[in-house]
């Protein structure tokens, strides 16, 4: 671009100003860069003398391309005077538009001004207005509106005189009337309205009132129960001025579940002690019948929403259930309560003669019911009830503990059965106590029966281990001043173990197992043995005076000595036959054990030293003639062959019988072969006995009771040599025998 057209140019852009960088500091760092690029792009092509040679033809190609952009330029700068020019029209014409809009609005505003004060003037006449059509509106409602208080004093008549429907209707035409005054008056609400509140409210507690007694009314008057259950259905589907709907429906419900728990849960007063089971059959009748009634007069006045036999169901358990965790909450309940509580609670309720009912129909929706009792219910009742009739188990025992001991010291004998045999009613009576309160508790429930089964064999095993204690005590009383009839009353108890060894089961139910009985038979075991030793003790210090001459030269010579124990003994035994079997077998058993052992312990006194074979003889042959005569004896008593023990007597004659002193270590080996519990001492004394053994025959004799085969296991037999002691050896003992009076 020349410098002619750059000074047409730039006054245009730049006017007023002298200096371009001034007010277009861009421009000349536009410029800048231009020159810099130029100057670089030529020292690029002419750093050579031989491109000069060109310089014409780049100068003209630049020359051309320099015509091109400033014509390009001018064409820009044109344009955009153009829009500039343009824009300052249009802004010229919006100020002339703007000017004028003001002129406008502020003629308005005058205008305005004016229309205010007129509008204020207009107040009292628009006011008028709105009270002219409130007035018209009233003065088109004023004949009804008169009648208003009338109707309210009448609609509460039918109210008190029970004409819901009636009533209804005439509180719904009042309340249309008010909504109808309400919407022209603006919702200003008249004063004449003001009580239909309390009337809605004195109808609604009416139909409440009359849903609280539905079960009477639905049987003296179904009528009466329908129109307030349709009053209050219709009252809850509809809404008055725009409020919520009175939910009569809800209270309607409410009052019948009310009503029904008023009836049969309401008195605060629990049943007193043992007025339980009266209290639960009066609603063993009551309740099924409330049921009945509902299904058949109550639920047809209702809608089929109200679900009534359901409802009534349910009422009727929660209030139950409140009354009976009420109960349990109170004072504790004795055995007869608590055991009714569970059995009618458990088994009774929900059985088919009331909840169960299977005329109730799958309405009822039982099923859904919570226990009445839960289970930590029922596990403080079975424990409650255990320990109480734990309690009184005990006393009844001990009555009869008491009652038995009592009979001890009476100067008679005890009582016999039709059969002979000794009978006391005590067995039967524990048994009988034990017995019915197990069977009874198997109506509750398999815990509860187990529980008092496990305390009634408990109680048992602790009467047995009192009873034995106090047998120990008779026996005691009787060394210090004795007991009439001693002896027959400890036979007597032999039949008392026998009477509840053999009735026990009678405590299990059927086919239950008998382990449990292990600890009660034990301890029947136990007492047993402690009877018959104390009658053995008796019978031994009957016995001891009379084996204290023996052995001696009187019983070698006489069979008096003995004639008398078998006496003694017969005497003892006189009243064995009294007891039944098998005890009496053991008793015998035992006697005959007693009697010999009794013998062997005078025999082993070495109080008597036979003096030549002729005296070997005679003892060997008294031993013989005793054994045979104790024998005879005890089978008379009744004694079983087989149990008898005056055997060791013969074994003891063919030691004192051998004629041949070498031949002692044979019999004495043999001897421990028949009784493995014979020792040294034993055989001592005996060998004493013969008068004849030397030191060396003696020697070799226990020297085959160490040497010789080991007793065979399957004799069976008892121990006598072991209880029975041997007097302290003696230097005469340890040298050669000779004759010894």
């Amino acid at each position: 671009m020349d410098s002619a057209a750059k000074d047409k140019i730039q006054p245009a852009l730049l006017p007023g100003s002298s200096c371009p960088g001034s007010e277009w500091p861009e421009q000349e760092r536009a410029e800048q860069l231009a020159r810099g690029a130029a100057l670089k792009w030529a020292s690029g092509i002419f750093y050579r003398p031989e491109q000069l040679a060109r310089l014409g033809q780049y100068r003209s190609r630049e020359v051309q391309r320099n015509y091109f952009l400033e014509a390009r330029i001018k064409s820009v700068v044109q344009s955009y005077l153009e829009g500039v020019q343009t824009g300052v029209w249009q802004l010229a014409q919006a100020l002339e538009t703007v000017q004028g809009t003001r002129d406008i609005l502020g003629q308005a505003r005058h205008l305005l001004q004016g229309l205010s004060q007129t509008s204020q003037t207009l107040a009292p006449l628009r006011e008028c207005v709105v009270q002219h059509k409130q007035l018209q509106v009233l003065t088109q409602l004023l004949p009804r509106l008169q009648a208003v208080p009338a109707a309210v004093a009448h609609t509460q008549t039918l109210i008190d005189a029970q004409r819901f429907l009636e009533a209804y209707v005439s509180l719904r035409e009042l309340e249309q009337l008010q909504e109808e005054t309400w919407i022209p008056l603006g919702g200003l609400e008249l004063p004449i309205f003001q009580g239909l509140g309390l009337l809605a409210e004195a109808l609604g507690q009416a139909v409440e009132a009359a849903a609280g007694a539905a079960g009477q009314l639905a049987r003296e008057n179904p009528a009466l129960l329908v129109a307030a259950v349709r009053v209050a259905e219709v009252e809850t589907e509809r809404t008055i001025l725009g409020h919520a709907p009175r939910d009569w429906r809800q209270r309607c419900l409410r009052a019948l579940q009310e009503g029904l728990e008023r009836a049969h849960f309401a008195s605060p007063v629990l049943p007193e002690p043992g007025a339980l089971a009266g209290w639960l059959e009066a609603l063993q009748v009551s309740l099924p019948a409330e049921m009945a009634a509902a299904e058949a007069l109550v639920a047809p006045c209702c809608p089929p929403n109200y679900n009534v036999v359901q409802l009534w169901a349910h009422t009727l358990h929660s209030g139950l259930r409140r009354s009976v965790q009420r109960l349990l909450s109170g004072p504790e309940l004795g055995a007869a309560d608590t055991f009714a509580l569970l059995h009618w609670a458990l088994h009774v309720y929900m059985g088919k003669e009331m909840m169960g009912n299977l005329e109730l129909g799958p309405e009822a929706d039982v099923s859904q019911l919570e226990p009445l009792l839960t289970s930590e219910n029922i596990e403080q009742l079975e424990a409650a009830f255990v320990a109480q009739v734990q309690g009184s188990v005990a006393q009844w025992l001990q009555k009869a503990l008491d009652g038995e001991v009592a009979e001890w010291s009476r100067e008679q004998e005890p009582n016999t059965d039709p059969s002979g045999f000794y009978h006391s009613p005590m067995p039967a009576i524990v048994l009988q106590i034990l017995a019915e309160n197990i069977q009874v508790t198997s109506l509750i429930s398999d815990s509860l029966h187990r529980r008092v089964r496990d305390m009634a064999l408990s109680k048992l095993d602790t009467f047995l281990r009192s009873f034995s204690d106090a047998l120990i005590q008779f026996s005691r009383d009787h060394l210090r001043r004795e007991a009439p009839h001693y002896v027959p009353y400890l036979l007597a108890a032999f039949n008392h173990h026998s009477a509840l060894s053999s009735s026990l089961s009678v405590l299990l139910p059927a086919g239950e197992a008998s382990g449990v009985l292990a600890p009660v038979e034990a301890t029947l075991d136990d007492v047993q043995r402690r009877i018959c030793r104390l009658v053995l003790e008796a019978l031994q210090v009957e016995l001891q005076p009379l084996f204290a001459s023996l052995p001696s030269r009187q019983w070698l010579l006489s069979s008096e000595l003995l004639d008398d124990v078998c006496e003694q003994t017969s005497h003892f035994c006189q009243d064995f036959w009294r007891v039944r079997k098998p005890a009496v077998q053991l008793l015998l058993a035992e006697a005959e054990r007693t009697v010999v052992l009794q013998y062997l312990r005078a025999l082993m006194q070495g109080r008597l030293v036979c003096r030549s074979a002729d005296e070997r003889t005679q003892a060997a042959e008294r031993l013989r003639h005793d054994a045979t005569q104790l024998k005879e004896l005890f089978l008379g008593l009744g004694l079983e062959e087989s149990a008898h023990c005056a055997p060791v007597l013969l074994a003891l004659r063919e030691l004192l019988n051998l004629h041949d002193p070498t031949l002692l270590g044979l019999e004495v080996a043999g001897l421990r072969q028949k009784f493995p519990d014979v020792s040294e001492d034993h055989v001592s004394v005996l060998l004493d006995l013969r008068g004849d053994v030397s030191r060396e025959h003696r020697q070799a004799a226990l020297s085959s009771l160490q040497a010789g085969p080991p007793p065979s296991p399957s004799t069976g037999r008892r121990a006598l040599f072991s209880l029975v002691p041997t007097p302290t050896p003696s230097l005469s003992s340890c040298l050669p025998s000779g004759p010894c009076s």
